[in-house]
């Protein structure tokens, strides 16, 4: 079997489930090209990078010109015509039997001419959306907003023009009509979400015409397990309770500000470490909290998972949030808002979860679950097993197979 995915890129939760779901079908003897943006292909080079089956779509040019381009007009994915014009050559040469989609609202592909190619030559597409953005005319999520104008047509879109996909412009009714024509009518396509939580909205979207599946993220439970460290000594001192937020975007929607009113509200024997942070970040937070700007690999942010009490997921807008899994991969329960699919991760073995905003509620549940130790280390992990990388990968050749078939 010839198979071909496509992402903006290798790195990020989407890469290494992109990554994940590319090395199992290899190792099962089909044939696997895996292409991404040309902006993203430099930042976290890897094994795929190397390989003679690795496409970049696009180059400098197209990319920055498709991103000045789709700012200035709101029209996104509508640039980016040779380049993509060039990439569809290269399918063309390869004849895949599946192309399986991921995200593609990064400005670097032709999404008309990419649809039209696969309608005209009557290929098999799996689509795994990672967010609501396949359906709406412009925003990933609509929670914070409180929108459903996406359901019949984004008029007035409420969704500020700063925030990504940023635009000069506002034109998300037309963009909206543009991709209900442009995802609507593939004769060979199965949607597939992480979450019951977004299966759910895709059933009041344009995009119900096709048959949907559930698949559950996964991660590689080699490199996230408990580990032993002398690091919350090093970072944390004497502190009794260590609480761990991880983010590579800390904003409203991931709830920074509640972390600094938790910090206003916790006892001192409890001490707030995030991870993901920036010179910005710092000058929000209290001086108080531990900073983690980055990490220098997985095994390293395995050792941070390994040594908190408690990780808390503050987040108000999400899909399948992996950082969850990562947590009681490494034997660390979580407690979370409840939001999107963040709730689906855990069950009462592993941690809690308190409603949206509900800060007193997350300050109580934080002092329990610390105080009493409510969750064992052991359970946590054998939770986490449900949501392997190979597990994942199994079903995703499953559906290639039943396609095929």
């Amino acid at each position: 079997m010839k198979i071909v995915l496509i992402n903006t890129c290798l790195n990020g939760s989407t890469g290494k489930i992109m990554n994940a779901i590319s090395d199992a079908a290899s190792s099962n003897g089909n044939e696997v090209w895996v292409a991404t943006s040309y902006a993203r292909r430099k930042l976290s080079p890897n094994k795929h990078t190397d390989s003679p089956k690795y496409i970049v779509i696009g180059n400098f040019l197209s990319l920055y010109s498709h991103l000045l381009f789709g700012y200035l007009t709101g029209l996104k994915g509508c640039f980016s015509f040779f380049s993509t014009k060039a990439f569809l050559r290269k399918i063309k040469r390869i004849k895949p039997d599946i192309i399986h989609l991921h995200n593609l609202h990064d400005s670097f592909i032709n999404l008309n001419l990419l649809f039209s190619y696969i309608k005209k030559n009557d290929i098999r597409v799996v689509w795994t959306l990672h967010d609501c953005w396949s359906f709406t005319g412009r925003c990933p999520y609509f929670d914070l907003t409180k929108c459903e104008k996406w359901k019949d047509g984004c008029k007035k879109c409420p969704y500020p023009r700063y925030k990504y996909p940023k635009t000069l412009i506002n034109q998300t009714r037309k963009m909206w009509n543009l991709k209900k024509k442009w995802f609507s009518k593939v004769k060979k396509m199965m949607i597939v979400t992480p979450s019951a939580w977004l299966a759910n909205l895709v059933g009041y979207s344009f995009l119900n015409e096709y048959p949907l599946t559930v698949i559950n993220n996964g991660i590689d439970l080699n490199v996230f397990r408990p580990r032993q460290s002398d690091y919350r000594k090093r970072i944390c001192g004497d502190s009794q309770f260590v609480i761990l937020g991880v983010c590579f975007s800390w904003e409203e929607r991931k709830g920074l500000d509640v972390f600094i009113e938790l910090e206003k509200r916790l006892p001192n024997t409890y001490k707030i470490v995030l991870v993901g942070t920036s010179d910005a970040v710092d000058e929000k937070i209290p001086s108080s909290m531990v900073s983690i700007h980055q990490t220098q690999n997985q095994e390293e942010l395995a050792v941070i998972y390994s040594m908190a009490d408690l990780f808390v997921n503050p987040t108000r807008e999400e899909n399948f949030p992996t950082v969850n899994i990562e947590s009681i991969a490494c034997g660390t329960p979580v407690l979370t808002f409840k939001t999107g699919g963040s709730p689906e991760i855990i069950d009462e073995s592993c941690g809690r979860v308190v409603e949206c905003n509900d800060v007193d509620a997350m300050k109580r549940e934080i002092i329990s679950i610390c105080s009493t130790k409510a969750f064992k280390s052991n359970s946590c992990v054998k939770r986490a097993k449900n949501f392997d990388n190979d597990v994942m990968a199994n079903k995703y050749l499953e559906l290639y197979n039943k396609m095929l078939h």
